[in-house]
């Protein structure tokens, strides 16, 4: 079947799935899907727009004609006038593909041969096939990113449907339907073709690059609601005789890879593109159980007292699982133990006075504990000697071990509900978050979710999810929020770098008119101060194109030749009652405007004596000028080759980019977003988790600062907390074990 992305039409009321004829059951797990879609879809589609709207404005900084600037600067006006038509059709049309689910699928057209009449013939736009292939191409790179998960997704619209499997190109919210629905809705925005291309881009790189999980999430969000619960597909792997070259292959693999991070721009809480598919649980765990033999065959040859082979009790699953529940149930104001090793040496013990002999844990039992002591030693290396959450990091051991038991996707899925919890904890008390950027709000949501978990877990993973989901949903408020706060220190400075450049054109203008004429020096500095001040604010105001612009010009020119001639010239009263008005018009007073006008048109100079012009430069030094003085920039040395290659890396950086720097001499690390840089000035903003601006400095110093090692971006590969800390879980296994990377196990 072949996909096609022509206009879904308009013209026709669209149904709702409050009035769709639909099963009673059906409808409510649509409606429950749609919220779920809707929720996720809004917020990344406002974060796209956003985005589009800030390549818009760089790109009509970096423009070659004043043509193109125009034309960049009407297409962002166009948007943010329209932008709140699009989410809103967007949320309506994928609502109406929901309803129709259960319509019969068009039949494919049987091709006789006969030709087409003429009237069913029509010229394609260029235009028109570039949408239509770049669309398509997204949408096919989504589907082999999410192949098996949207496999899953289909079976289950089919049964909704009432129909056999939905294919991905027939699935309503698949990534081709996505892809049809966001050619409709962004006519919305009244934008030319070529930026509609550009839209796209960023709707590839902002919305879609979370679309695979997505998937997941609707997978679950439809198992939940009992669409074919048990649902799952393992595809059967043959083992190619070369499977010891796969540790081999593999690294080079990550190799390459890593040469194509992509930066991490998320907020905290924000979701992530690239988590594995659940498919591999056994074939990952399987090797991380290989890496812990070997490890195990190691130390053995390294110990004297290796042990002789001979059999040992072990503890069953069901002693052990209610061992750890009576442990989990002691009261918080016992010490609970502080790392994995004592709750081992406590379970065995307890174990050996029930038994009267030494108990053990089986294979499978030890490596769990093993793996998970391991992963929390990695942690507690990323967090600050004073972090509090170390407490709540202790209390979640039991419970994650109990999980782990019993669910091994925890050690090799990122999308876990408990890695994300355990996620969240850790980073709130992570090194390169300082202490008093500490959120007391978040702190009691940690609290509450971990005391959720340790109060109500009894093997019901439900209940991570629980927790997970609504520690999740408050991460997002203040993401939220941390965007609002961010978004305004952007303006502010987009509005401190538009004065910043209106004032050097203006005082460009100023000095290509005046040239090599000898003006007297009081005249000098009115322009260099006064007027100067009346061009900015028109050039913000009206721009250079306008009739206000050209006038004040006119003006300039005016003053200055009659201020050059020998004697001074006089110019007409009418233009004296325009600068006198301009004047006013930046700020100064009746008084002041009109004796500065004097100054410049009617030669009144020659007979004011010097104290009138001393007193009103002395007004002009006091006064505050339109905008803040810039300090002049030091003069940097030239930036080596390396610092040459930092600079102009940093300069295709997108906004939101997470940096991490070295502080001071004991190298303590903070973590910073680059929120907004200027191509022209080279200025760049940074600001904290909250959004709160925290910083300002040249791309030029940045650059030095990463080629000196001092600051680093941060990509999405190594963004959250306990994913570098299971890489490096995986790393020393595989160096000690002989593997050159086995970071696969993670996936």
């Amino acid at each position: 079947m072949s996909a096609t992305f022509e206009p879904l039409g308009s013209s026709i009321p669209r149904p709702t799935l409050a009035s769709a004829a639909l099963p009673k059951r059906v409808r409510r797990v649509l409606e429950h899907l749609y919220a779920l879609v809707s929720d996720e879809m809004s917020r990344q589609l406002e974060m796209m727009l956003g985005e589009f709207e800030q390549q818009l404005f760089k790109h009509a900084d970096l423009a070659r004609n004043p043509a193109q600037q125009a034309g960049h600067l009407e297409t962002l006006r166009t948007t943010r006038l329209n932008r709140a038509d699009l989410v809103p059709r967007f949320l309506a049309l994928v609502e109406s593909e929901l309803t129709t689910i259960r319509d019969p699928a068009a039949a494919p057209v049987e091709g006789d041969g006969a030709v087409p009449a003429f009237r069913d013939l029509r010229l394609i736009e260029h235009g028109e096939v570039d949408e239509t292939n770049l669309l398509r191409t997204i949408a096919a790179r989504q589907e082999s990113r999410a192949g098996l998960p949207l496999l899953l997704l289909g079976q289950r619209f089919g049964v909704l449907a009432g129909q056999p499997a939905f294919d991905a190109e027939r699935l309503p919210i698949g990534p081709y339907a996505l892809g049809r629905i966001l050619s409709e809705a962004v006519h919305e925005l009244q934008i030319s073709a070529e930026a509609r291309l550009h839209l796209y881009k960023v709707f590839d790189h902002q919305v879609m690059t979370g679309y695979a999980q997505l998937v997941e999430t609707m997978n679950a969000l439809l198992a939940r609601e009992n669409v074919l619960p048990s649902l799952s597909f393992v595809p059967v792997r043959p083992r190619s005789p070369q499977r010891q070259d796969t540790p081999r292959r593999t690294a080079d693999a990550a190799d390459e890879t890593s040469e194509r991070q992509r930066p991490m721009t998320a907020w905290p809480g924000q979701d992530h593109d690239g988590h594995p598919s659940a498919a591999l649980e056994d074939e990952a765990f399987n090797l991380l159980q290989h890496l812990l033999a070997a490890r195990r065959d190691l130390v053995g040859k390294l110990r004297p007292d290796a042990d002789t082979g001979a059999p040992r009790p072990t503890l069953t699953r069901d002693e052990l699982a209610n061992a750890l529940a009576a442990l989990q149930d002691v009261p918080l104001h016992q010490s609970p133990p502080r790392n994995l090793t004592d709750v081992r040496q406590t379970l065995l013990a307890q174990a050996r006075q029930q038994r009267g002999e030494a108990a053990f844990l089986s294979r499978d039992d030890s490596d769990a504990f093993e793996l998970l002591d391991l992963f929390y030693n990695e942690i507690g290396r990323e967090l600050r000697s004073d972090a509090a959450v170390s407490t709540l990091l202790n209390r979640l051991q039991v419970p994650l071990v109990r999980l782990a038991l019993q669910d091994r996707g925890f050690f090799v899925r990122n999308e876990h509900p408990a890695r994300q919890l355990l996620n969240a904890v850790a980073e709130a008390g992570a090194h390169w978050l300082p202490k008093e950027e500490n959120d007391p709000q978040l702190n009691d949501q940690l609290r509450r979710a971990v005391d959720h978990v340790v109060e109500n877990y009894d093997g019901d993973t439900g209940v991570f999810e629980n927790a997970n989901r609504q520690l999740q949903e408050h991460l997002r408020g203040m993401a939220r929020k941390a965007e609002v706060a961010e978004r305004r220190h952007v303006e502010a400075a987009r509005g401190k770098e538009k004065l910043v450049l209106a004032k050097r054109q203006a005082g460009e203008a100023i000095q290509a008119i005046v040239n090599d004429q000898k003006l007297p020096r009081f005249v000098q500095t009115l322009l260099s101060q006064a007027w100067t001040d009346v061009l900015t604010l028109t050039l913000l105001r009206s721009g250079e194109d306008s009739e206000d612009w050209q006038r004040q010009l006119a003006a300039t020119r005016e003053i200055v030749a009659a201020n050059a001639a020998e004697p001074r010239g006089q110019v007409s009263g009418a233009l004296g009652e325009d600068i006198e008005a301009a004047l006013t018009q930046v700020g100064y007073h009746t008084e002041d405007a009109g004796a500065i006008s004097r100054q410049l048109v009617t030669g009144a100079a020659a007979n004011d004596d010097a104290a009138s012009r001393t007193e009103l430069a002395l007004k002009l030094k006091a006064r505050t000028r339109l905008g803040t003085e810039e300090a002049p920039a030091p003069s940097a040395p030239e930036r080596s080759s390396k610092e040459q290659e930092c600079w102009r890396h940093l300069r295709t950086l997108p906004f939101g980019t997470w940096f991490e720097f070295d502080i001071g001499e004991t190298a303590e690390v903070v973590r910073r977003r680059l929120s907004w840089f200027s191509p022209v000035t080279d200025n760049a903003l940074f600001v904290n988790q909250r959004g709160q601006r925290v910083a300002e400095q040249s791309l030029d110093s940045l650059a030095r600062q990463m080629s000196a090692g001092h600051a680093r971006i941060v990509t999405e590969e190594k963004s959250r907390l306990v994913d570098r800390a299971w890489s490096a879980v995986m790393g020393a296994l595989g160096q000690l074990v002989g593997h050159n990377n086995p970071s696969e196990a993670h996936a």
